[in-house]
């Protein structure tokens, strides 16, 4: 259970189209993720797939059945969005079983269901806390109880930790992700952040003024993109592109290469520059290399121990098998 296929689905708001026709098939257990920047499209796909955005056209199946006018709840699936929407005056326990109390469900498989939940997420201590006695972690895991206990066909996850600092989406990251292993049930995940794309999916869907970009594995993503706009948004930090005489060496509009995949290098290496702003993280060193005749910025990763500091000209090596070209469109070569 939890097959959602999109068929020439669009979106328009008046005279504006925001998801021209797109298909996409989201198989049975898959965790896929929409990713883009902001404006893409990614959340108003989810809506449309969730039902709380009507389609303009096109046909949403469900485990082979057409769901495009079904309503929300008729539909199977589990929302968690990126506000906890949780009641206040009500504990935890009360706050997950709303659902099935609205749906008058018996209360023995209420509270077993509940007991299930809890324990999948580390709330079982905090049953009958109400939800300012909580961290912001915390209350997101209700959230994500509240979806669970209705075992449904597939999870819907809007931004879910945009409201977290740093260190509890780390933590929260991880934890959605064993969670998808304990439940082996279809998740949709959208975010903005591709660090968060690439560590969790099994797949990715990049999203560009609601069309799709390319869909593939984090790897696949990463080591092929299909245009310079995927090749720029996934890997952190982003691709360098160098345009001009050296691309046209390569016999290309623009050629692109990572971070990761320039070496340091001694005097008389393929591009030299000067080191702008550098940023040690302990066990990798990020340079923001300047005067190289290529770009305006050239980023390079480093091991951490690289004793090159802001001023110092820096010779660069790139290894030539993991240089990305692309033509005049921003298409792969």
């Amino acid at each position: 259970m939890g097959r959602i296929q999109l068929k020439q689905i669009t979106k328009s708001f008046g005279n504006v189209e925001v998801i021209p026709p797109l298909d996409l098939t989201i198989e049975e257990g898959e965790f896929t993720v929409f990713v883009g920047p902001s404006g893409c499209g990614k959340s108003t796909l989810l809506r449309l797939i969730a039902g709380l955005e009507d389609t303009t056209s096109g046909v949403i199946e469900i485990d082979g059945a057409d769901a495009t006018s079904l309503a929300p709840a008729k539909r199977g699936l589990a929302m968690v969005f990126q506000s906890y929407a949780l009641y206040p005056h009500m504990t935890v326990r009360k706050n997950i079983a709303f659902p099935m109390k609205m749906a008058g469900m018996d209360q023995a498989e209420q509270d077993k269901r509940i007991a299930s939940a809890a324990a999948a997420l580390n709330l079982t201590d905090y049953l009958d806390r109400r939800p300012g006695q909580l961290s912001g972690g915390q209350r997101q895991r209700v959230a994500i109880g509240r979806a669970i206990v209705r075992e449904p066909s597939a999870f819907l996850f809007d931004e879910p930790l945009s409201n977290l600092d740093a260190a509890l989406r780390v933590g929260m990251r991880m934890e959605i992700s064993e969670l998808h292993k304990k439940l082996e049930t279809t998740m949709i995940y959208v975010t903005h952040d591709q660090v968060e794309a690439m560590t969790m999916a099994d797949k990715i869907v990049v999203l560009q003024a609601g069309r799709i970009e390319q869909v593939g594995s984090p790897m696949e993503l990463y080591r092929t993109p299909r245009n310079r706009f995927v090749a720029g948004f996934i890997g952190s930090p982003k691709m360098n592109f160098i345009e001009g005489e050296e691309a046209a060496k390569q016999n290309a509009h623009c050629i692109g290469i990572r971070p990761e995949h320039i070496d340091v290098a001694s005097e008389g290496a393929s591009w030299s520059g000067v080191v702008g702003v550098s940023e040690h993280l302990g066990s990798d060193t990020f340079f923001h290399v300047h005067d190289t005749g290529l770009a305006d910025t050239i980023t390079v990763r480093a091991d951490g121990e690289v004793g090159i500091t802001s001023g110092d000209r820096i010779y660069l090596e790139p290894r030539a098998d993991m240089i990305h070209r692309f033509d005049d469109a921003g298409l792969s070569l």
